[in-house]
């Protein structure tokens, strides 16, 4: 039976002067739909706490997409921490949407976001506090759709025995022709699993259920998905994709918070989708093709949303925001209509060259905080291997005019760990950042006053579906220590700081891209051990994940570093962004050559596959390129 929709704020509210950060419960933002009233109802929910998960792009056009639809009212929800958690399980209140405290059980249809592999237990806890069945094998007619999407829904195998459905691409007009189908099905009063099948006809909609998975001499030993006998399904589901950014909202992120969140500031979208081509990158191949919004677009929205929120920040989002074809004229026009009202323009991303620096400086001021770059690796050899299109001259140009600009910190990112890395690429790392350091001295001074200082932050390769490295296998633990070691020991000078992500979590990032559906059991033992909130540093327990994985015979770290076979069926190639597996392949053979492949935004097609297979071309400037 339907869990009934009520007001269940009176049961939390005596829970509240018990928990910290209270204000992560409170609704009625500022900015938030205030009528909730529509016949259908949906809960999009982000499995972390408020926060975090407030200020999340997706989360917000899915909510205002939903609720412009008629007949469709769109809540959010977000997973309590674990002191409020614990209290409730003991007074019995289940989880609860934040605009009207309803059971989120009492919804028509709950949506997850897939951020990144390890909200998987998460998404678990956010079920069993809810009360709805944890394996969708398990959930009657009455019980709440459960739909997922988001960046890491790619390979959703490992937790797709949870959804009944999972949105691949673009969620803007895909998930309200999700929630029609639902709602349009379940008023002809069809069956959960007939239900389903009208899904199953909603173009970029992967229905898990209607898909059986086969291990055979042609799979990896984690099998591949086919449509089960007399089901009428795509073999392969193709992500949805819309053909211009300009026909969506702008600012759809309107709501202003009663707390400090993790990105306390406008969002403005500039531009969805890179064609670099950067071989480790998971974004850059299944947000293709590249589409541009309009400049005139990005100031009024920006200029609105500001006057609208009151923020005294705006970020001009994308993967490559410097990327944009008109990024100085919307930087200069900005500048015009905000210099006088303290308002801050932020680029969250820039080129590694003289022209990223030029728009940092054009949007940041008299403040001359921290610039921040993305060599990847530190030899040039390395960076054609991966396709990272940037030269030690790039990298030098821009350090030269950020030092000269103004700025006196450095940060610069790193992965070790990468396909075909040597003890030579490790300490090229330190090379190259002691050389940006010492450029940093010639421009400003050697004194301590200079305040000249260079930080290095080394993450460890994960390799990820959909890319030219999907293939590979992660570097063993003991090899990323000693290999952490070597770097720290390369390092001489006390204004170099290194940091480098803890090998731990990368091993669990990695044995899940990896796995198909036998995963959902090493995720539900993580959970059952006690695993919460994996992606906090102070809650991340790489010995209960351990433990799951061996009471199914599995060994994580082995499993990680395990390489795949180039001719195997995949867990995931049931489920495409557009791009061609041919491609990725090619671009593996480029890299192990050290043939770098240039941007087709820039140059002529490089025959990825997403333009033709999707209908939808490069939309840069207001012009289309094939």
């Amino acid at each position: 039976m339907r869990v009934p929709r009520t007001d269940c704020f009176d049961q939390l509210e005596p829970l509240l002067a018990q928990v910290s950060h209270p204000a992560r419960y409170l609704n009625h933002e500022w900015g938030a739909v205030e009528s909730q009233e529509g016949p259908f109802h949906v809960c999009m929910m982000y499995a972390d706490v408020y926060e975090v998960g407030q200020p999340n792009l997706g989360i917000a056009i899915l909510y205002n997409e939903l609720n412009r639809a008629e007949g469709i009212s769109c809540e959010r929800a977000y997973l309590p921490w674990t002191d409020l958690s614990a209290l409730m399980r003991e007074a019995g209140v289940p989880l609860l949407s934040l605009e009207t405290s309803s059971p989120v059980a009492s919804f028509d249809v709950v949506g997850f976001t897939l951020a990144h592999e390890l909200v998987a237990t998460n998404i678990i806890e956010a079920l069993d506090l809810a009360g709805i069945p944890i394996r969708a094998e398990d959930r009657d007619d009455d019980d709440p759709i459960i739909f997922a999407g988001g960046p890491s829904a790619w390979n959703c195998e490992p937790l797709c025995a949870m959804f009944d459905a999972v949105l691949l691409g673009d969620g803007e007009e895909e998930i309200v022709d999700a929630a029609r189908a639902v709602r349009d099905a379940r008023a002809a009063g069809l069956s959960r699993a007939d239900v389903l099948r009208e899904l199953s006809h909603v173009q970029g909609l992967y229905i898990p259920s209607l898909y059986d998975v086969v291990v055979d001499e042609t799979s990896t030993r984690h099998g591949y998905a086919v449509p089960k006998p007399g089901e009428d399904v795509p073999d392969t589901v193709y992500k949805r994709c819309i053909p211009s950014l300009a026909d969506t909202d702008p600012c759809p992120q309107k709501m202003v918070p009663y707390m400090g969140i993790v990105q306390d500031r406008l969002a403005i979208e500039v531009l969805r989708g890179c064609a670099r081509g950067c071989r480790f990158c998971q974004a850059g191949m299944t947000y293709r093709p590249v589409r541009e919004r309009p400049a005139d677009q990005v100031v009024q929205a920006a200029v609105e949303g500001l006057a609208t929120t009151g923020y005294d920040e705006a970020s001009l989002s994308s993967l490559s925001t410097t990327d944009h074809s008109q990024c100085r004229e919307i930087l200069l026009r900005l500048d015009e209509r905000l210099r006088d009202q303290g308002v801050r323009v932020s680029i969250p991303s820039q080129r590694l060259d003289s022209f990223g620096v030029d728009m940092a400086a054009a949007v940041s001021g008299s403040r001359r905080g921290g610039l921040t770059f993305a060599p990847e690796a530190g030899t040039q050899r390395l960076r054609d291997v991966i396709n990272k299109n940037v030269t030690e001259d790039d990298l030098e140009n821009a350090a030269r005019n950020a030092f000269q600009q103004g700025w006196r910190r450095m940060k610069l990112y790193y992965m070790m760990g990468l396909p075909t890395e040597t003890d030579e690429d490790v300490v090229a790392i330190i090379r190259q950042a002691q050389h940006v350091l010492d450029i940093g001295r010639e421009v400003v001074g050697k004194g301590y006053r200079s305040g000249v200082t260079v930080s290095i932050s080394v993450a460890v390769f994960v390799p990820k579906c959909y890319t030219p490295f999907q293939w590979c296998g992660q570097l063993h633990m003991d090899e990323v220590r000693r290999r952490q070691q070597l770097l720290l020991h390369s390092a001489k000078d006390r204004d170099l700081r290194i940091s480098y992500h803890d090998a731990k979590v990368s091993v669990v990032e990695a044995a899940l891209s990896k796995m198909g559906r036998d995963g959902f059991e090493l995720v539900y033992g993580a959970w059952q051990r006690g695993c919460r909130f994996d992606a906090w540093t102070s809650e991340f327990r790489y010995d209960l994940w351990v433990e799951a994985g061996q009471a199914m015979g599995i060994d994580l770290e082995e499993l990680a570093a395990e390489p795949t076979p180039m001719d195997a069926r995949l867990p995931w190639d049931h489920t495409s962004p557009g791009v061609s597996k041919g491609f990725l392949k090619r671009e593996w053979r480029r890299a192990v050559q050290g043939v770098t492949t240039p941007d087709c935004t820039r140059n002529s097609c490089q025959g990825c596959g997403v333009c033709p297979v999707l209908g939808v071309d490069n939309m840069i400037a207001g012009e289309r390129h094939g």
